[in-house]
């Protein structure tokens, strides 16, 4: 009988950018998890290299029937796969979008504290980074939306494009049908394109799940792109693989000369044969990771209120894997923080600073592991501060 819970691997010496740390380290930080993926992907795998012929391939639709499947089954919309494109990944498709959607010296809109990684494919791209940071309530310790300052810079002439993360990361606020609609009609007022991120919306914890953009009206989303991906829900980052969903067929079509001519439209070895396995024998085998990514975020939760609810509280968040832990009672400046933790018991957390808007006094915890390590982090952390408290 297979376990109820999924097995988790040691990664150490194994090339694993968390795991490259020291012996004693225990990171919780980068967004990947620590469990071994659905065996059904190993299977497919397995078969793949058991051919022996590993030539160019081309995307069969197969590939984008199990994107549209998964998608109607698991979040209730059925996206059309004409509007599908295949990528190598939801990082290199945002810059590539950047590139190709804005001229340099525009302005990218984001919503901070947010995914770092936007920040980079927005810079380095020659464009400028336009914030409307979230408002945080640090009664309810909850984050919203300043509509009348997101509006303000949505009418900048200078601003076209517009990255959302929905589910949002690091907080993981999952946005609602409404909020997504008054975005939705903002951006299609001022001409801004909107690039969601939604490569955590199969990790959600609320009775309703997250809604994926494509799913609105269709006359709201003639100027949006979406990108999802199986690399988070099913641990395969390294598959490199991505689906961008664009119902706009002008849009579309400027999208996917963009993506090809950057050569992200390529597929490796195991892309294909792993999505498709993924997206078709992965359920199961994702609810048991969803049934414990939950308990750890209580045991984190419990943890916290019993030991630490002086000095720390737990963002209150409904999606991702990825715990935002309230630290200004101790600091304003996390990174100190965090380096400080490190140092005293090892334990290695995302200091919030590199997300923006107010995260200089925020941690970030990945809980994406077995009990025993998140136990083990929760351990490391109390003696962390008590510690920074006694210095």
């Amino acid at each position: 009988m297979m376990s109820t819970y999924p097995e988790s691997v040691n990664r150490r010496d194994t090339n694993s950018v968390k795991w490259d740390v020291g012996k004693d380290e225990l990171p919780m930080t980068i967004a990947d998890m620590d469990f071994k993926t659905s065996p059904a992907i190993i299977q497919a795998m397995q078969d793949k290299l058991q051919l022996g012929a590993f030539g160019y391939e081309e995307i069969p639709d197969e590939y984008f029937n199990a994107v549209a499947d998964w998608y109607e089954q698991r979040h209730g919309f059925r996206p059309q796969t004409d509007w599908m494109i295949f990528t190598t990944g939801v990082v290199p498709a945002i810059s590539s979008a950047v590139r190709r959607l804005t001229s340099i010296g525009d302005n990218v809109l984001v919503q901070a504290p947010v995914y770092n990684i936007f920040y980079n494919s927005i810079v380095n791209s020659g464009r400028h980074v336009l914030s409307s940071d979230l408002f945080y309530d640090d009664q309810t310790h909850s984050y919203s939306v300043d509509w009348q300052d997101l509006e303000s810079k949505l009418a900048d002439p200078l601003t076209n494009l517009m990255i959302l993360c929905n589910p949002h990361n690091p907080m993981g606020i999952i946005w609602t049908r409404d909020q997504l609609i008054r975005l939705a009609k903002l951006c299609n007022h001022y001409h801004v394109t909107i690039f969601s991120d939604e490569i955590h919306g199969d990790f959600t914890f609320n009775q309703t799940g997250y809604v994926p953009m494509f799913s609105l009206p269709l006359d709201l989303i003639q100027n949006v792109e979406v990108a999802v991906s199986p690399s988070k829900t099913f641990n395969v980052a390294a598959l490199h693989a991505a689906t961008v969903i664009v119902p706009n067929a002008n849009l579309r079509a400027q999208v996917s000369r963009g993506l090809n001519s950057e050569e992200l439209a390529e597929p490796n070895l195991m892309a294909i044969p792993g999505t498709i396995a993924a997206y078709e024998d992965g359920a199961l085998w994702l609810d048991r990771v969803l049934a414990t990514i939950q308990a750890n975020r209580q045991l984190v939760n419990d943890f916290v209120q019993e030991q630490l609810a002086g000095w720390v509280t737990v963002v209150p968040g409904e999606a991702t894997y990825l715990l935002w832990l309230d630290v200004s009672k101790l600091t304003n400046d996390s990174t100190k923080l965090a380096a400080f933790i490190r140092k005293q018991t090892g334990l290695i957390l995302s200091a919030g600073a590199i997300y923006g808007g107010n995260g200089k006094s925020f941690l970030r915890m990945n809980v994406a592991c077995s009990d025993k390590t998140v136990l083990t982090g929760l351990d490391r952390l109390a003696r962390g501060i008590t510690e920074w408290q006694n210095q």
